[in-house]
């Protein structure tokens, strides 16, 4: 019985993503290729792998059997590449990083840059996802790498087979609009203004909820939006207040938005998440730590031109500044 390991690797998709489809999307095939795959897949084997007596497809007793050895040869070769990066002069290969969309701008373009400078072999490709979806994907082995943002009130969520490391803590802020006669500068004065709000699961629409629970007010939120462009561009244009990591006044211009002095709005931390080697417990492979290095060194110039960019502004501003 000769089995190909290229159609273990379809059978294996289809069995933890439960679906052809959802297999064919990963693997970059057509439903109809995925589908010839299982077919001569089952004429390798004798058996049928596939219960094609329902509307959804599911694994017979000998599928499932099967799918379980395809994944433990699919962990065997991802593990014998890790160890093999030991051999080789330069690293090399591709690295799937899921991100927020305002670190993909800030910090992963210059770390792109400096992994194509010094590691050309490596090739990085960015998916902007997050939330449940990504951390799906991460453990299903779609992507590599994830990059998550998470309040700092909150604690560390703990994941088995997953290594959590943190980069960067990233300030909030309160921005108002240039045309207010004048910036609030207590939290009083923003309790009865229109407020563009954020999503109440992300970090800032936490932010304003602990703010409005702590004084005492019903924040009225006239504008929802989820991302900072259009938060900011709400908030230059006269609409309302709003609270903003430190990161996204990166994309302000002087004098488009008043930045207040009220703080201790909280932070946000910004992670990067990465399946577990199971021979390096604890560590990332090589090729992710050469990733994770260049991310880190781009945070730290960020963080000292977004210094000189908040001063230019307000001369009391203090950013974030990456972890040591």
């Amino acid at each position: 019985m000769d089995i190909d390991p290229r159609r273990l690797r379809v059978l294996h998709e289809v069995a933890r993503r439960g679906g052809v489809m959802r297999a064919a999307e990963a693997l970059h095939l057509t439903p109809s290729a995925v589908s010839q795959q299982l077919t001569q897949l089952e004429r390798e084997v004798g058996l049928p792998l596939i219960d094609r007596s329902q509307r959804t497809v599911s694994l017979t007793p000998a599928g499932r059997v099967l799918a379980g050895y395809a994944e433990r040869v699919e962990e065997e070769l991802a593990e014998a590449r890790r160890e093999l990066t030991r051999f080789t002069e330069e690293l090399a290969g591709p690295v799937a990083i899921a991100s927020i969309a305002s670190v993909i701008t800030h910090m992963l373009v210059p770390a792109l840059g400096t992994l194509a400078e010094r590691h050309p072999l490596i090739t990085p490709v960015v998916h902007e996802m997050e939330g449940s979806r990504a951390l799906n994907e991460l453990r299903l082995g779609s992507v590599d790498m994830l990059i998550t943002e998470q309040d700092m009130s909150l604690p560390v969520p703990v994941h088995p087979s997953l290594l959590t490391h943190n980069f960067y803590i990233d300030e909030l802020r309160l921005v108002a609009p240039p045309s207010w006669p004048e910036t609030p500068r207590t939290v009083a004065d923003v309790a009865g203004v229109p407020w563009v709000a954020s999503d109440p699961a992300n970090s800032c629409g936490q932010a304003l909820e602990r703010l409005s629970a702590l004084h005492g007010f019903e924040p009225r939120r006239v504008h929802v939006t989820s991302e900072f462009s259009p938060t900011l561009a709400l908030v230059a244009a006269g609409h309302g207040v709003a609270i903003v990591p430190t990161l996204a006044l990166l994309n302000v211009d002087e004098g488009e938005v008043r930045v207040s002095e009220v703080r201790d709005l909280g932070a946000r931390r910004l992670d990067v998440v990465t399946r577990l080697s199971r021979t390096r417990s604890g560590q990332p492979d090589p090729v992710q730590a050469v990733v994770i290095g260049a991310i880190e060194e781009a945070t730290k110039a960020l963080s000292r031109s977004l210094v000189g960019h908040l001063r230019a502004a307000d001369p009391l501003q203090q950013p974030g500044e990456p972890v040591a």
